[in-house]
């Protein structure tokens, strides 16, 4: 009894170290720290559910067990230490992936130990569905973000499939739910302890979780670029609402309380990032926003006009008021210690450098955030889009780098446009407009950017890194 009081000391303090880490995490400066707080209390968690429950187990098991934490904590470290920020959006789906499959495998083992409770089959059958869903769907995610997947998949009538699918295995879950209950009873065995499933009983559950994985594909491959990150969002709140189904089964407050947290915050960020994008979740769901590389039907009329480095920097030089809006092609080109090192100079020259960030700029929430902090941009300087759009009629230069979509005028003007009606950032208001671009190539919604026509644009063409270098070398020529 001592042991079990302790250790839900433990799962409670875990349970306060995950509220507050999450809490820290909604700034820059402590959102380190606050991560470091959380893993400290799952830490705990994991030693005090390992040495403080009350179960004889064998020397063997605690060594295997022992084991797999070992090979996953080498793993996961070596890989979230080499992977390049570019990639983060891909190493989030894949640990995202892993957390919803572990979520299925704990109802596959559960399932035939707890037949004819009805609160333990709900929880084992909707973790599995949840999870296989979530582990599914990451994984086609992270297909998309590196490439594999190019161009999203769309199936005849491929609506009308996915929403049979979706039916077919809530109901399936449910009956199973409802059969393997003591008021079902038809699916579990007439055993001496009438507990223990029939071999035939556990193919309903196995089949479950491959048609839930099934789904999981048909859910997220003909899901757009654009819409990744609310994607990625959504696919992680599933992973935090299975692991909290977990949590009721093994009624484990800390398993819950995370789930919980997770499941809530991955729910309230993938709305706020439709509001964002002026778009219902289930359109992003149906939609396919992103999946059609032709352009919008509006004939593009004018002429591109090109700066040099040495025209740009005159330019910046002499003006008070700059605005960066950072975008992927920053984080391919791993500019963004040269940003910062063109902040700095800028500042140095008395000019008032600011970040305009969109919501959803990046392959994930948060990625132009992540990605700025890295070159310890100080979070003050970045803001939000509402917030900014006001202040493009007082700046002198806005310098878009590596973004497309999100500051594309269509958004506003053309209503043929896939993207017509999202909120972006109203670059077009300010006095000159410097965008950085590798190539004339369209965005990640496949649509031609009317922001490159406008007279008060110029292209800045190279690769990021190159580019801002030759620019900031230029400034410095300047002194």
């Amino acid at each position: 009894m001592e042991k079990y009081a302790l250790l839900e000391i433990i799962y409670l303090i875990g349970s306060v170290t995950f509220i507050i880490g999450l809490k820290m995490m909604g700034n820059a400066r402590s959102a380190r720290n606050g991560n470091l707080i959380a893993a400290a209390g799952m830490i705990l968690a994991i030693l005090g559910t390992l040495f403080l429950h009350e179960n004889d187990v064998k020397i063997v098991v605690y060594a295997l067990i022992l084991s797999a934490i070992a090979l996953g904590t080498i793993v996961g470290w070596m890989t979230a230490k080499r992977v390049q920020m570019t990639k983060m959006p891909e190493l989030v789906s894949m640990f995202n992936g892993m957390g919803g499959a572990c979520a299925a495998l704990i109802g596959l083992m559960e399932y035939e130990h707890n037949a004819g409770s009805v609160g333990a089959m709900i929880a084992i059958v909707a973790g599995t569905v949840i999870g296989s869903i979530s582990f599914s769907g990451s994984i086609i995610a992270f297909l998309k973000l590196n490439g594999t997947m190019n161009k999203p998949i769309r199936l005849p009538s491929y609506n009308i499939i996915n929403t049979i699918v979706m039916i077919s295995v809530f109901a399936f879950a449910g009956w199973i739910a409802y059969a393997s209950s003591a008021e079902g009873g038809s699916l579990w065995a007439s055993s001496v302890n009438g507990a223990e499933l029939s071999q035939g009983s556990m193919l309903f559950i196995y089949l479950l979780f491959a048609v839930a994985i099934v789904y999981g594909i048909l859910f997220t491959i003909p899901i757009g670029g654009a819409d990744m990150p609310v994607v990625i969002s959504l696919l992680n709140s599933f992973t935090g609402l299975a692991a909290a189904f977990g949590g009721f089964l093994y009624d484990n407050k800390i398993m819950l309380t995370g789930g919980i947290l997770v499941g809530s915050a991955g729910t309230l960020l993938t709305l706020v990032m439709c509001k964002a994008m002026n778009r219902p979740l289930t359109n992003v769901i149906f939609g396919a926003f992103g999946g059609s590389t032709t352009s919008s039907t509006t004939e593009v009329k004018g002429a591109i006009k090109d700066a040099s480095a040495t025209d740009i920097a005159i330019l910046m030089n002499y003006s008070k008021k700059v605005v960066i809006v950072p975008g992927y092609g920053l984080a391919v080109a791993q500019a963004q210690h040269v940003i910062h090192e063109l902040e700095q100079l800028l500042e140095e020259r008395g000019v008032e450098v600011k970040y305009a960030i969109h919501p959803v700029a990046g392959r994930m929430p948060g990625h132009m955030n992540v990605l700025l902090a890295e070159s310890n941009v100080a979070y003050e300087k970045l803001v939000e889009m509402d917030d900014i759009n006001p202040e493009f009629d007082q700046t002198d230069v806005v310098l878009v780098v590596g973004a497309n979509d999100v500051v594309n005028p269509a958004a506003k003007t053309d209503p043929s446009s896939p993207i017509y009606g999202m909120p972006i950032l109203e670059v077009d208001h300010a006095k000159h407009i410097i965008v950085n671009k590798r190539s004339m190539s369209a965005g990640y919604a496949g649509i031609d950017n009317l922001l490159f026509y406008d007279p008060k644009c110029s292209m800045f063409f190279g690769d990021a890194k190159k580019a801002l270098t030759e620019l900031v070398n230029e400034l410095k020529n300047l002194d």
